[in-house]
């Protein structure tokens, strides 16, 4: 397991994932230490003896939490598009982890107080409108996140977003999971006049896959026109594909 492909952002053309040296057991690791290193973080905010300021109030937070950014950035795309069995295992556990990090930050009373405090004094402040804008969005999320709530309401909104998390999970990876197996059979290759030979011999591999060996299948992609409308000939078939 090696996180360091996230420890720093990718060199490649607008920062792509280095896939080439990103393993899947890589995941986890980088999702502990990047959740580990932002609550160190955030600790240095909380802590500090200064009077809260844009600087080390507002700045520092936006500034925390970049290893953990990046691993989101890559993971969630990648589960989103190319998901296997440990990427989804991986998934379900750091959900309600990933709540639970938010939640800790969010509904941290210290951290509301400094930001609540730049609120307060930030118009005597040299700030660009730019700079204002971000302190108001920092107290408003902060405040829709339950930062105002009681102790007891806000352990509850934390056992709420973590069941939530759990659910949302596994419910996208539900509905993958049935997109992936949809699909239009075709009995005969006469059927699929117009498609090249390559997705047509696609077509009959995802057959075998399902088990129906000498059959064809047109998988279902999740966007409201399929690619392969556009080529077909056979007018009924675009109309099973199309109410499909």
């Amino acid at each position: 397991m090696d996180i360091a492909p996230f420890l720093a952002e990718s060199p490649l053309p607008f920062n792509y994932p280095q896939f080439d040296l990103i393993r899947d057991t890589d995941y986890r690791p980088a999702f502990e230490q990047g959740m580990l290193e932002q609550r160190a973080e955030v600790d240095v905010v909380v802590t500090s003896v200064a009077p809260p300021n844009f600087e080390n109030t507002v700045v520092a937070l936006e500034r925390s939490g970049r290893l953990l950014e990046r691993v989101q950035r890559v993971f969630f795309s990648l589960v989103s598009a190319n998901t296997n069995d440990l990427l989804d295992e991986i998934q379900v556990e750091m959900a309600p982890k990933l709540s639970g990090h938010r939640d800790e930050i969010l509904l941290n009373t210290a951290v509301f107080a400094r930001i609540k405090k730049v609120r307060e004094t930030h118009a005597a402040l040299s700030l660009d409108e730019e700079s204002r804008r971000l302190i108001e969005e920092y107290y408003t999320d902060f405040v829709r996140a339950g930062a105002l709530l009681s102790d007891k309401d806000k352990q509850r909104l934390r056992d709420i977003n973590g069941a939530l998390a759990s659910l949302q999970a596994k419910f996208s990876q539900n509905v993958l999971s049935e997109v992936n197996k949809s699909a239009v059979v075709v009995d005969t290759r006469d059927e699929l006049l117009g498609l090249p030979d390559a997705e047509i011999a696609a077509a009959a591999a995802a057959a075998v896959e399902r088990g129906l060996e000498g059959k064809y299948a047109i998988p279902l992609l999740n966007t409201s026109a399929q690619p392969t409308l556009a080529l077909l000939q056979n007018r009924a078939l675009r109309h099973r594909l199309l109410e499909a």
